[in-house]
């Protein structure tokens, strides 16, 4: 058994390929670095996996939904977030404005406010995003830790906002404008919408209500997220897609559900050596919360199938050797 700096150095080298954006490269290090500048603690990590394996934590969604291309598709997404004037739409400055006359004046400085928006364009002229939390969280709790949201992420930008809590997962639509105050352009890219769930998820926590951001592959998902157009049309009912396979596949699905899969397996390797008994049961729940997941299901048989190749000597596919070499340090038994 171990514990102390040593454990702590694996939670914090391998949590971080969990946790945060996946640009971070994680290489074997006899004595992992702890407290560095901009990395997490141990103690963040231990949190961390506990409210995503342990509570199993609600996470947050933080989606860009599309944009527009010119005033009149701006214009339009306003009519429909606002349901023509019926809801409530706040702006950066924290003005509220209710009715068709207010949105159509909202419309207009748009319009005019910084470079000139023409009716029709060949870019973006704004972002559409959602943040949405599941059935059961408190509709209002939501509108404020997008508001905080939006002034952290979004400062330099014109944007409005509009709750709907009339569906069954409480939501909050913004349109920002692609053009910031001073003239730089929004350019939303991977990495920056996990900061943006990020964010969210801290702001809700801070209205006490739990919320974790983990990422897809860290779960262990498997399947795309369900589109806006399938969403729109299955709740019409214009369209039976129940039967539709959405499942993810291919190279970029395996080199992150496999990264997440060689992290979890440290991790759990750590946690089972500690002699904290906290530690010992965490790594159970880490156990527990693996072998539920989809690509966990997925994987196994192959894993299995591969180990049978090797001992019939048959060299396996390099990515199934990565897998083998991960699987040992996850002990099913403990």
């Amino acid at each position: 058994m171990t514990t102390g700096p040593s454990i702590d150095g694996v939670l914090v080298q391998w949590g971080e390929r969990l946790f945060y954006p996946g640009s971070r490269i994680v290489k074997p290090d006899a004595t992992p670095r702890l407290n560095t500048p901009n990395r997490p603690s141990a103690a963040v990590i231990r949190q961390r996996i506990a409210a995503t394996v342990t509570r199993r934590a609600p996470q947050v969604m933080v989606k860009v939904t599309g944009g527009g291309r010119g005033m009149g598709a701006i214009a339009a997404h306003f009519r429909y977030i606002c349901k023509n004037g019926q809801l409530r739409m706040e702006d950066d400055r924290g003005v509220v404005r209710e009715g068709k006359e207010a949105m159509h004046d909202l419309v207009e400085q748009w319009r005019v406010s910084g470079s000139l928006i023409p009716q029709t364009s060949h870019r973006r002229e704004a972002f559409n995003i959602m943040l949405s939390m599941p059935k059961g969280t408190d509709a209002q709790i939501v509108l404020k830790a997008a508001r905080a949201f939006a002034k952290n992420e979004l400062k330099d930008h014109h944007y409005v906002m509009v709750l709907h809590e009339h569906q069954a997962n409480p939501h909050v639509h913004l349109s920002v404008k692609a053009e910031s105050i001073e003239g730089k352009r929004l350019n939303p890219r991977k990495t920056d919408l996990h900061r943006w769930r990020e964010t969210f998820s801290e702001q809700l926590r801070g209205y006490g209500v739990e919320a974790e951001a983990t990422r897809q592959a860290s779960r262990g998902v498997n399947r795309r997220d369900e589109r806006i157009w399938e969403s729109k049309v299955r709740q019409e009912g214009r369209l039976d897609l129940r039967g539709e396979q959405r499942a993810k596949s291919g190279a970029t699905y395996e080199r992150s559900h496999f990264g997440a899969f060689q992290a979890w397996a440290n991790i759990t390797k750590a946690l089972q050596a500690s002699d904290v008994p906290e530690d010992r049961e965490l790594a159970k729940h880490i156990l527990r919360f693996i072998s539920e997941s989809a690509y966990f299901k997925e994987v196994w048989p192959r894993v299995q199938r591969e180990a049978a190749r090797q001992d019939k000597q048959r060299p396996a596919p390099v990515q199934s050797r990565e897998v083998l070499k991960a699987a040992p340090s996850i002990d099913m038994e403990r």
